[in-house]
């Protein structure tokens, strides 16, 4: 049977399913999201919810692959380094915001 849990992630409430025995697991994960988020919040550059996330999903999987891959694979256009960083004054986390703007096109920009 699925437990759920309720979470903070930046200050708002989420409500989430966890199987049994995975409550340490989930709650772990459910720091690293927010820790994530809350650095770059706090760097002030980037406001909206929407692109803190992606921006915070893009560094955890940069993260998790580079742990799991013994000898880091080539950087391409350098948005794996981009996204890595958690600094929004960066100039590469600038470019890759303007990378994703321009990928997601005018109605699908997050800001």
């Amino acid at each position: 049977m699925m437990k759920q849990l309720e979470v903070q992630i930046m200050g708002q409430s989420y409500l989430l399913g966890c199987p049994e025995g995975g409550e340490g697991r989930l709650l772990e994960a459910v720091e690293r999201v927010d820790t994530a988020m809350c650095k770059i919040r706090d760097a002030g550059k980037v406001k909206a919810r929407d692109r803190i996330a992606v921006l915070a999903a893009l560094n955890l999987a940069f993260d998790v692959a580079e742990r799991s891959v013994p000898v880091a694979p080539p950087v391409r256009n350098g948005a794996a380094a981009t996204a890595r960083s958690n600094d929004a004054s960066d100039p590469m986390l600038a470019s890759l915001l303007s990378r994703l703007d321009g990928a997601l096109g005018e109605d699908g920009q997050l800001l």
